[in-house]
């Protein structure tokens, strides 16, 4: 059994842009994926065979606090679930950072600021090839260096929704989206600004996930290995506790062990949450880290809602997702609570809306209400609790203990955007888009989780310290969204890179 200096588990926002970051320094770096890396071929962009059939999504069963079933939207391959986001980039904000007092509770300060996370934003943004114009968003905070591309144009109707929502004394702006365009240079350009990325793998790989930009430029290095296919049971510690000696997975069907001199675990929040929790021992009988009792604990997933409206005129726009609006995003003048951040939404077509629509609905029906739709997606921010959780059995039954919170926020925005959307005479649709995330089963939208083994400086009411070390352990790092202390309003997405990018530069010191 050959050792490494380092073992990656998990391929995602978090592990891939680690093993990328580490892949110059020359140690002997192994990364296991449970999934394989994803097909190409044209199902990657049918609407059918991505959203109806739910073709790419995980074949897992979990269970919500009740003890029912529900199918998780989780995507296990290569790059994890950047595969099929919307690559919508965001920084938290500044205040984002500190204690924030919402309608429902409190949202908790981190252990670090913005001001300490900022350049690492600037390197993810700039290894993610994000297109954008900081300042153009006025809750953004200050910036150290520029986006290295412009940010993405909007197509004559989002100009106009644009123009008209800057009319009514607002201020939107372009979405900072991670897509490898050049949009001065077509010919040449990997992305072809086409419907079908927001939700859906990139065919052509001009989505910027952490496949094309984190692991596979690490694996051109001889000393970066990668294993597909390989799913991590437990982790093993030496007598002490201290020390996680061994990795056990399943692979071909096989049984097998590796180890290394510092393991990092990256699965996303709710499985890297249930790996450890399952990996109990007589030094760590409540899981391994877990001598807080915080493993699993905290889980946030954000209040999201996404829904359609209907404008006279037609929409022919073909790559909708540019636009942007933090207005509510603050406690201001409309209410003394934040209510959140607005964006749109990929285009819809008549197949996504069939698995939202009543069955009795025609099909023609929805495509000619397709052809009117702009598509928008709203997120306010969930409150960490501690009985908002994730559980394993002995027989690694993954469960979730969801009750959603500080709703009223997220009502009020939703209601904001409706009478802003009829100032403009564009008219909301009263049901909601429920292939995003299902409204009879919303515990299954885990999109954004985070949260589940949050960083800090006490060892008693955190899982991590500042660096995402264990405390309980001295070799054991997190780097993907289990470390959030709060949820902020805005996609995770960034923050996980920007954090993996920071505990890589602690990790070069340590190897």
């Amino acid at each position: 059994m050959e050792h490494y200096d380092m073992i990656i588990i998990g391929t995602g926002a978090g592990g891939g842009t680690l093993a990328h970051e580490l892949a110059p320094t020359g140690k002997n770096i192994l990364i296991l994926e449970r999934g394989p890396f994803l097909a190409r071929e044209k199902d990657n962009w049918n609407s059918r065979a991505v959203f109806t059939q739910a073709k790419y999504t995980a074949q897992e069963i979990w269970k919500d606090k009740d003890g029912k079933n529900f199918h998780p939207g989780i995507h296990y391959y290569v790059g994890g679930n950047t595969k099929f986001y919307g690559a919508a980039l965001f920084r938290m904000r500044p205040q984002d950072f500190g204690e924030v007092r919402h309608h429902g509770g409190i949202s908790p300060a981190w252990p670090i600021s913005y001001e300490q996370m900022e350049p690492y934003y600037t390197k993810a943004e700039h290894l993610y090839d994000v297109h954008g114009d900081h300042g153009e968003d006025p809750t953004e905070g200050a910036a150290s260096a520029d986006y290295l591309f412009p940010p993405v144009s909007h197509e004559p109707r989002i100009q106009q929704l644009s123009d008209d929502l800057e009319a009514l004394g607002l201020h939107p702006f372009h979405l900072p989206l991670g897509i490898r365009l050049l949009e001065k240079n077509r010919p040449l350009s990997k992305c072809i600004r086409c419907s079908t990325c927001d939700g859906f793998p990139c065919l052509v790989h001009a989505k910027s996930d952490a496949e094309m930009m984190g692991v596979r430029p690490a694996l051109e290095y001889p000393n970066v290995h990668l294993l597909t296919e390989t799913l991590v049971t437990r982790l093993q510690t030496d007598a002490s506790g201290r020390t996680v000696k061994m990795v056990h997975a399943q692979r071909n069907g096989l049984n097998e062990q590796y180890s290394a001199d510092v393991v990092v675990v990256a699965c996303g929040a709710i499985n890297s949450a249930a790996l450890l929790l399952g990996s109990a021992n007589d030094k760590h009988p409540q899981g391994l880290a877990n001598s807080s009792d915080v493993v699993g604990r905290h889980y946030m997933c954000h209040n999201n809602s996404a829904f359609m409206a209907l404008s006279k005129n037609a929409n022919p726009t073909v790559f909708q997702k540019t636009l942007g609006l933090n207005d509510f995003y603050f406690a201001g003048k409309e209410w003394e609570y934040p209510m959140g951040h607005i964006q749109m939404l990929g285009k819809t077509d008549g197949e996504i809306l069939k698995g939202s629509a009543p069955k009795f609905v025609p099909k023609f029906v929805l495509d000619g209400m397709a052809r009117h739709a702009i598509d928008f997606w709203l997120t306010s921010e969930d409150l960490p609790h501690p009985d908002n959780r994730v559980l394993v059995d002995g027989k690694g039954q993954i469960s979730i203990h969801y009750t959603f919170n500080n709703r009223e926020g997220h009502r009020r925005l939703v209601a904001k955007l409706k009478s802003l959307l009829n100032k403009i005479d564009i008219h909301p649709v009263l049901f909601g888009r429920s292939v995003y995330l299902n409204q009879d089963i919303p515990i299954g939208g885990t999109a954004h989780q985070v949260g589940t083994m949050r960083f800090g400086t006490d060892p008693k009411t955190s899982a991590l310290d500042v660096h995402c070390k264990a405390h309980d352990l001295d070799n054991l790092y997190v780097v993907d969204g289990s470390f959030f202390v709060s949820s902020s309003a805005v996609n995770p997405g960034l923050t996980i890179m920007a954090n993996a990018i920071r505990v890589a530069d602690h990790l070069k010191k340590v190897l």
